[in-house]
């Protein structure tokens, strides 16, 4: 049988490029907005996760970055979800080629682009929460006082870990109760149904994608990194016919390269949880729906080494009282080396593009 892709990449490189062009447009007006009302942390990050100083990444990360507003995952969160809406409000206007541009439907694209949104807004929380300073008012004043520093710095650790585990419940529950999922693909070995595991094993998923969202420390790493997964995720499900939500990833791929564009050396803003809590959690679910999960760990192999080497960074420290690295996560080490910041960004990049790779050859070999 002869199928005919011509329209299905037409349309995934139509919202591909819609979806760069209106982040690109929208970025000076947020940008003036962040600015104007000065979304940035008032201080340099002192401590480590585990306790502790950071000489390096103070040596490295300097006062001006103290003037660069949050909130660039904003671009992330908002503009694949209206592009989503904006051509399905366009399938009705009776023009047989608009409704072929709709890629929002139940079957592959409800479900990522509710868990975007969802993730996204718990992470705009907890940049509203790093970036807030106590208020003049008197009585609000009062109120800062005695519950800002129990929030002041962000929400806890703790707490973005719990928002995210109610997230990954509610998504397994989906898939697990009204899809019917109970199957992992393991490319080469076939489908292991795990019944009832099918659910813990989503929520610890989606946990370990987001413990990578460390990598959003450096100009540009973050935007390049995720590219280059939601790439190879849109190239998995055009593999497997599920176009729609290919052409999901293509838009989220469209909106990181107008994020890069302004983050790039030196930042106009940063991606903020707004953007990693949305990507991670988004990647997670779009993982599941291609049958994918085994490969999530290659495609992603810089989120594994960015958390991988946190971990053996605090284990480390709490069992032989000495590093492993000279700073964690893993690109900060780099920066300590010497290497300019730009270096291990472009390095990255290069890494990540050559997992993503390696992660669909074996996913579709498989």
């Amino acid at each position: 049988m002869i199928f005919d892709f011509s329209f299905p990449i037409i349309k995934i490189a139509a919202v591909g490029a819609f979806s760069f062009l209106a982040a690109f447009l929208i970025t000076p007006l947020l940008t003036h907005i962040l600015y104007a009302h000065k979304l940035w942390r008032k201080e340099v990050r002192t401590q480590a996760l585990g306790g502790g100083e950071v000489p390096f990444f103070q040596k490295f990360h300097k006062e001006g970055e103290t003037r660069t507003p949050r909130f660039g995952g904003i671009l992330v969160w908002v503009v694949p979800p209206l592009t989503a809406l904006l051509f399905f409000a366009l399938s009705f206007a009776n023009i047989a080629w608009l409704e072929k541009l709709n890629f929002f439907t139940r079957a592959q694209t409800w479900l990522p682009l509710a868990t975007l949104a969802a993730a996204g807004a718990v992470g705009f929380l907890d940049d509203i929460v790093q970036v807030i300073s106590a208020p003049s008012n008197r009585l609000l004043k009062m109120v800062w006082d005695t519950i800002g520093k129990h929030i002041a710095g962000g929400l806890s650790l703790k707490f973005r870990f719990a928002l995210v585990s109610a997230i990954g419940l509610a998504g397994a529950w989906w898939f697990f109760y009204k899809l019917g999922w109970t199957t992992l693909h393991i490319p080469g070995l076939g489908d292991f149904d795990i019944g009832i595991w099918y659910i813990p094993v989503f929520v610890l998923v989606m946990l370990a994608t987001y413990s990578g969202g460390v990598i959003d420390g450096l100009d540009g790493l973050a935007g390049g990194t995720f590219a280059s997964m939601f790439m190879a995720f849109a190239v998995i499900s055009f593999a497997r016919g599920q176009y729609d939500l290919a052409t999901l990833c293509i838009a989220i791929v469209g909106s990181l390269l107008a994020f890069l564009w302004f983050n790039i050396p030196p930042a106009r803003f940063y991606m903020g949880e707004t953007g990693m809590m949305g990507l991670t959690a988004t990647l997670t679910v779009v993982a599941f729906l291609t049958d994918s999960v085994a490969v999530l760990p290659v495609i992603g192999f810089l989120l594994v080494l960015e958390s991988g080497s946190v971990i053996i960074q605090l284990l480390s420290k709490k069992l032989r009282k000495k590093k492993v690295f000279l700073a964690a996560p893993i690109h900060h080490h780099f920066e300590a080396l010497g290497w300019p910041h730009y270096k291990v960004t472009m390095r990255f990049w290069v890494i990540g593009v050559v997992a993503a790779i390696l992660g669909v050859a074996i996913r579709l070999l498989g």
